[in-house]
């Protein structure tokens, strides 16, 4: 599909890296990988066509469409979120125009046997059956379900989007590149400002998509599910391993390790042919043997050991002074804004040493908590700060409170104490800012680079509760891992706001979920909140909410965002109704035919849900088929396509109202 000959790309004296040669084939999930300033963003620059290579050519069929995400792109405020994203269906919207033009010519014109007549039909016939395959038709819903997937409510579709985050905007982006189509997706750190159940719908959409995928990003666990071919950009070549990132993970070291082989014993032939040389560099007898040996010298060819990276590192945080048992304590705390409540009958007890998680959709309420432990905003109820807190905090914000004038040395010096100022140019060297890179002002560094300078300082400040809200965003791997070994081994408190599921692996032990005005906690680690989510049983009425909804968000063509759900035996959540209230309040006969209903109900959601599998699995299948040259012509299969493409829209629409009649039964 996209053929890359030779590429080469200079910035300075030494080559970003050069003669780069690979081929992007049809539902290829490429995850692009490397360190950072490896060259990841700009060869996605280069793919679609935003840079020039210093040599080399990228070949792109003329029929083939690119949709590009950067990290950082300009966005516009003079629209709501649905009008913006229906900009993704400009070229239907002008195709329609077409047909509507040649629909209105068809029916004024009365030359019905005439040779242009005949030529017109047939080209409103093509151009009306290239209009259905596109699935203009169900645009609209689709629209919907793909905002819904990225965490957008139905109420926030006629909302201003100068109303909503950098972040949310972003979402905005994505939406309309997702909506397009394009035969290839390249995405630049999409996961940067989505929560975790955005990450996991954008991980089946692009498991199901037809586009092929180049993805630059540092969720680990995104990109595991997400690829099936790994590129690695390291030394200035790009290495192409035909596996996903996990495997991949395994041949590097492997490979690496016979590089290291390699170059010990090219190391010790070219030592030997040096003592020869010396040895008998001034007798005669050996003069032919001895320029032999300078001549083998010289044409080795060294070899190079891909880079290493510092994730191997240990850092630790300073000790801390000993704290009170119970650093954070909450009883029934509010936060309102204006006539919008946050949350509500926030309870929950943080113990000294624990590592506690604050997840859930963006917007709930994790960084408002967040601010109102830090004192930074007004609530009501009662919240304590325990005996002896020094806080450590970690926001976005805190990027820009660094002294421009510093050096970034200079500023991480300023702050070590003790044995760590021997070690800072190896501190400096885990988080992306070795050698040169250590002479820089702050004033010249990126938002990333800012953001990664503050938590170096945080590493290095003697605290014992730390407050880290999105800590990974601008980190690559091996940075997170030290981060995470350093949280691991610290002997504080640690309060962690991420959507990072990767890093959060192994490093908490609680989970506070947020969502819908609520705080619950979840005594286990993060794949224990999340599978807890979608296999706990139907033994009480809570649960049973949770479950529907669960199982209802695991179909990634219709995406349910979950709603509030009373959980029970949670912390928080005091008022969450019991199955004995709900038994007292309601008649035997009457809950006896309740639950009946509700069973019916769940009945009609499964029917229709193995429906719609049943249509997705058929359309994938034509799918497949027409993607044959030789069946691209064939109006049967075609016919069958557009007919299951619309027979598949009216099942997901009655799914949903029988998701909804469900929900209404459940909350009787």
């Amino acid at each position: 599909m996209v053929s890359v000959e030779g590429l080469k790309v200079e910035f300075g004296v030494k080559p970003l890296f050069a003669d780069a040669s690979f081929v992007i084939n049809d539902r290829d999930r490429i995850a692009l990988v490397g360190k950072n300033g490896a060259g990841k963003s700009t060869m996605l620059k280069i793919l679609c066509g935003q840079q020039k290579p210093t040599a080399g050519t990228v070949s792109i069929p003329n029929d083939c469409r690119i949709g590009y995400l950067p990290q950082v792109m300009i966005l516009q405020d003079d629209t709501t979120v649905r009008e913006e994203a229906q900009k993704a269906f400009a070229d239907i919207t002008k195709m329609k125009e077409r047909l509507d033009r040649m629909n209105n010519e068809l029916a004024e014109r009365t030359d019905y046997e005439s040779e242009s007549y005949l030529a017109l039909i047939e080209k409103y016939t093509t151009e009306h059956e290239r209009y259905l395959m596109m699935g203009a038709e169900s645009r609209e819903a689709e629209l919907e379900r793909t905002l819904i997937g990225l965490g957008f409510l139905r109420s926030d579709f006629e909302r201003p989007t100068s109303e909503f985050s950098g972040g949310w905007r972003m979402r905005i982006e994505l939406a309309k590149i997702l909506l397009q189509k394009p035969d290839v997706l390249l995405l630049d750190e999409p996961t940067n400002h989505l929560d975790i159940e955005s990450i996991q719908w954008l991980e089946q959409f692009l498991a199901q998509s037809a586009s092929a995928v180049v993805l630059v990003s540092h969720d680990r666990a995104f990109i595991n599910n997400v690829s099936n071919r790994t590129l690695e950009i390291s030394c200035g070549r790009v290495i192409d391993y035909k596996v996903k990132y996990n495997e991949y993970v395994v041949l590097r070291k492997e490979r690496r390790e016979q590089q290291i082989r390699a170059y010990e014993n090219q190391q010790k032939e070219m030592a030997d042919m040096k003592a020869f040389i010396e040895r008998f560099r001034y007798q005669a007898t050996k003069a032919v043997q001895v320029q032999q040996k300078i001549k083998q010298l010289e044409k080795i060819v060294p070899i190079e050991i891909d880079e290493v990276d510092n994730s191997a590192m240990h850092l630790k945080f300073p000790p801390c002074l000993r704290s009170g048992d119970y650093p954070v304590i909450c009883d029934e705390v509010r936060k309102d804004y204006g006539s919008h409540t946050v949350f509500d009958h926030v309870t929950l007890t943080i113990k000294r040493g624990e590592k506690v998680a604050f997840v859930g959709k963006n917007g709930e309420g994790k960084s408002t908590l967040v601010k109102c432990i830090m004192g930074e905003i007004p609530f009501t109820g009662e919240l304590k700060i325990g005996y002896n807190i020094q806080i450590g905090y970690f926001a976005q914000n805190q990027a820009q409170l660094l002294d421009e004038s510093l050096t970034v040395f200079q500023t991480i010096d300023n702050v070590a104490k003790g044995d760590i100022r021997l070690r800072i140019n190896d501190i400096l060297g885990a988080f992306m800012f070795g050698g040169e890179e250590s002479d820089k002002k702050v004033k010249v560094l990126s938002g990333g680079e800012r953001s990664r300078l503050a938590m170096i300082r945080l590493l290095l400040e003697p605290v014992n509760l730390l407050i880290l809200d999105e800590p990974t965003n601008h980190l690559d791997m091996p940075s997170k891992d030290v981060l995470k070994e350093a949280i691991k081994a610290f002997d504080g408190t640690a309060i962690i706001v991420s959507h990072d599921r990767e890093f959060l692996d192994g490093l908490v032990t609680k989970v506070y979920e947020f969502g819908g005005g609520r705080v619950r906690e979840h005594l286990g680690g993060i794949y224990d909140f999340l599978r807890s989510k979608k296999i706990e049983e139907l033994s009480e009425l809570g649960r049973e909410r949770k479950e529907t909804n669960s199982s209802h968000a695991g179909n990634n063509s219709f995406p349910v965002r979950e709603q509030d759900v009373p959980t029970m035996g949670t912390s928080g959540d005091r008022q969450a109704p019991h199955q004995e209230t709900i038994s007292k309040a309601l008649s035997y006969a009457e809950h006896k035919e309740q639950q009946k209903r509700i069973k019916r109900g769940e009945k009609a959601v499964k029917e229709s849900e193995a429906k719609i599998e049943k249509m997705e699995q058929r359309l994938k299948e034509l799918d497949e088929l027409l993607m044959v040259p030789e069946n691209a012509s064939d109006m049967t299969l075609v016919t069958e396509y557009t007919s299951t493409k619309r027979s598949l829209d009216e099942e997901v629409e009655r799914w949903e109202k029988l998701s909804e009649e469900l929900e209404k039964l459940l909350t009787e």
